[in-house]
């Protein structure tokens, strides 16, 4: 592999850092507007967390002719370039589990919600139900029997 390719890889990790980077800080935010219960931003964040999953996903194959090669078979022009790369490549992983563990906590939040809200519909439908129950309006064809006492 020659440098330039060596160069190529370094610079293609530090994109996929820096993409995992906005992805994970817009991960907080989608958690915190969950919290927020403020639905309408969250779907703007969603919105914009898929142009950051397309970009990930084109350094991605980017990286594919670099991944069946040898590490150790890398020319690099520095071992500190080397060492930078390598930490940036950890560090790239450790986002993505982080991300990953942010979506699910995101999916749960949200499915909790849901369920709460489900349950207080229904609580609403069962008083609305009640309610009629109890309304005295009258029907044409059905009689009422007056049970009240005159003096």
């Amino acid at each position: 592999m020659a440098t330039s390719e060596t160069d190529q890889l370094a610079a293609l990790i530090h994109q996929k850092r820096a993409c995992l980077l906005r992805l994970h800080q817009m991960g907080r935010r989608q958690l915190e507007l969950i919290g927020d219960d403020r639905m309408a931003e969250l779907l703007d964040v969603l919105a914009a967390k898929q142009s950051f999953l397309a970009e990930l996903e084109q350094i991605e194959r980017a990286l594919d002719p670099f991944r069946s090669e040898a590490p150790d078979s890398r020319p690099w022009p520095t071992s500190d370039k080397r060492r930078k790369c390598g930490e940036e490549l950890a560090e790239c992983e450790a986002l993505l589990a982080e991300i990953v563990a942010q979506e699910k906590q995101a999916e749960t939040e949200l499915i909790r919600r849901r369920d709460d809200t489900a349950i207080c519909l229904q609580g609403t439908h069962a008083a609305g139900r009640a309610r009629s129950a109890y309304t005295t309006e009258k029907q044409p064809g059905i009689s009422q029997l007056d049970l009240s006492s005159e003096g």
